[in-house]
């Protein structure tokens, strides 16, 4: 028997548990972030940080970068359910994929980069 796929109210289920988990300073700090939830990533996702797949992506200005009134702009947090849930077949660990996921994008809106994300994580590149 094969397992019906989750829908994006389940995987938004997963996203919003995450969310509910961020200390409030950062999540206070979300306002101006939309999370979305799509099926796949486009080519020109792919393309517009040279990967060959994504479980998220983060478009927007980083907070370390907005102009000195700290005006908000608009940013946006993709998370991919097709990548993620083929990847992540146990419900448990689907969920916290998600919620890394959910995570390493909000640190991109923070300024954080892959590399230092690695370092924090203490994984090798």
């Amino acid at each position: 028997m094969v397992p019906s796929p989750l829908s994006d109210a389940d995987i938004e289920s997963l996203v919003v548990d995450a969310l509910d988990r961020l200390p409030a300073p950062f999540r206070d700090q979300l306002g101006s972030v939309a999370i979305v939830i799509e099926d796949e990533a486009s080519a020109a996702d792919l393309a517009s940080v040279g990967a060959r797949g994504l479980l998220g992506l983060y478009q927007g200005v980083p907070r370390t970068r907005l102009s000195a009134d700290g005006a908000p702009t608009p940013s946006k947090i993709t998370i991919y359910r097709g990548p993620l849930t083929r990847t992540y077949r146990d419900p448990r660990a689907l969920a916290a994929a998600v919620a890394d996921t959910v995570y390493h994008e909000i640190a991109h809106h923070f300024g954080i980069s892959d590399e230092r994300l690695r370092e924090l994580k203490g994984s090798p590149r």
